[in-house]
């Protein structure tokens, strides 16, 4: 009589891999390097401002000098160090709503439109 029981190996047979540790090592700085360049161009680059915040400010006439975003940049600064998320910028006669999280500026106000206004969504503010 001849056997006719099939035998399983113990151990799954897995594929021949022909990637080597160094490629490996490549692909994964690799995937870590993307990251690391966006959250590099996200600092370099400072506070930007949405499409609506720049809508606001051109209807309201308001311009921002280099010095004016430069204190707008340390007051987002400041606030992601206290842990703020939304924040209200208060500069001059200007009122601006930042997310600190993206650097984003959501709206901008100037001061005849911020009196009698209530600000919402917002979880600190900051008065340069």
């Amino acid at each position: 009589m001849t056997d006719t029981r099939i035998y399983y190996p113990q151990q799954p047979i897995l594929p021949v891999s022909y990637s080597t540790p160094e490629s490996k090592q490549a692909r994964t700085n690799q995937g870590n390097k993307t990251t690391f360049d966006q959250m590099l161009a996200q600092q370099l680059n400072g506070v930007k401002f949405s499409q609506h915040a720049l809508q606001r400010m051109q209807s309201r006439n308001i311009e921002l000098d280099q010095e004016g975003l430069a204190k707008l940049n340390q007051a987002v600064d400041k606030a992601a160090q206290k842990g703020a998320r939304e924040s209200l910028v208060l500069m001059n006669d200007l009122a601006l709503v930042v997310s600190v999280a993206n650097k984003t500026v959501i709206t901008a106000m100037d001061g005849a439109s911020m009196k009698e206004n209530v600000f919402t969504n917002i979880d600190s503010a900051v008065i340069v």
